[in-house]
C-alpha cells in the first residue's frame, strides 16, 4: 500500500487528514479513489492502516482501521555525519543511510572537501535532500522520517558528536580499532540501559580527514575505527558502517 508520513496533530478522532503534496500525490499522481487503502506513519514509530474516505480540493481524509507499533526501527539512534562529497554522491549517501536505519543525516565541511556549501543555495539543497530521505523512508518501511540538516562546519560537527553515547570515527589511518571489535565491546552495555543510545557515525570526504582533524577528534577521547582491509569510497563507507550496526543488533 502507498505509505505516507504525517505529524500526530493530523490524526484526530480515528481519522487522518492529509494535505499539500501528499493529498496531491494521492489524488492526481496515484489517482486513488474512496474506499482504497493507504498506510500512514505518525513519525513516532506507529503506523495506521487507513481507508480513503473523502476528497476535497486541498485535502484527503482517511478512516483508520488498524493501529500498530512499527518494528522496523533499530534499538539506537544513528546520527550520520558525512563530509561533503563531490557531485551528487550525497544523494546516494542519504538514500542508503535511511535504508540502513539512520536517524538523521548532517553534512559537514572538512578541510579536504572539494565541494563547499553555498549559503544562498543551502535551503534548496536541504529541502531536496529531505525529499530523498522521505522517499527512501517510504520505500523501506521506516517508522520515522529521518531528518536531513543543513551543512555545518567541522567545529560544529565536533560539538555535536560530544553528546553521543558512542562515536564511530571511521578512519583509514594507522592505529585504528576494528569496527567489529569496538561494537562487540561497547554496544551490549549501551543497549542494556533504559534509554535509547545515540551513536554518531563520522565519515570523511574523498580525501579523508587531515592529520590535524583526526587529532582533534581523537582528543575528545574518541577511538578511530577501521572498516576492514579495503579502502572504501566515501559514498560506500556510511552505508557499510550503518549496516555493521544492523548486523550487530538485528541479525546476530
Amino acid at each position: 500500500m502507498p505509505r505516507f508520513f504525517v505529524n500526530t496533530d493530523r490524526i484526530i478522532d480515528g481519522k487522518v487528514y492529509l494535505d499539500g503534496d501528499d493529498a496531491h500525490h494521492i489524488s492526481h499522481s496515484l489517482r486513488m479513489a474512496e474506499g482504497e487503502r493507504i498506510t500512514v506513519c505518525d513519525m513516532q514509530a506507529w503506523e495506521y492502516d487507513c481507508v480513503l474516505e473523502s476528497f476535497s480540493a486541498q485535502s484527503v481524509t482517511a478512516h483508520i482501521t488498524e493501529k500498530r507499533k512499527i518494528e522496523s526501527e533499530p534499538p539506537y539512534r544513528a546520527h550520520l555525519y558525512q563530509a561533503l562529497p563531490k557531485g551528487d554522491k550525497l544523494d546516494t549517501v542519504i538514500q542508503k543511510a535511511v535504508e540502513c536505519g539512520a536517524y538523521d543525516i548532517t553534512p559537514f565541511e572538512s578541510s579536504r572537501c572539494i565541494v563547499k556549501a553555498k549559503a544562498e543555495a543551502e535551503d534548496k539543497r536541504t529541502e531536496r535532500r529531505l525529499r530523498i530521505a522521505t522517499e527512501a523512508a517510504k520505500q523501506c518501511g521506516r517508522g520515522i522520517l529521518p531528518r536531513v540538516y543543513p551543512t555545518v562546519s567541522f567545529d560544529r560537527m565536533l560539538d555535536s558528536i560530544k553528546a553521543c553515547d558512542l562515536v564511530l570515527f571511521c578512519y583509514e589511518g594507522e592505529e585504528t580499532v576494528p569496527l567489529g571489535k569496538l561494537l562487540s565491546e561497547r554496544l551490549p552495555q549501551l543497549l542494556e540501559g533504559e534509554n535509547i543510545p545515540d551513536i554518531a557515525v563520522v565519515i570523511g570526504s574523498e580525501g579523508g580527514f587531515s592529520p590535524e582533524e583526526a587529532e582533534r577528534i581523537c582528543d575528545l577521547g574518541i577511538l578511530p575505527v577501521g572498516l576492514g582491509k579495503r579502502i572504501l569510497r566515501t559514498e560506500t563507507a556510511s552505508g557499510f558502517a550503518l549496516a555493521c550496526l544492523v548486523l550487530a543488533t538485528e541479525l546476530s
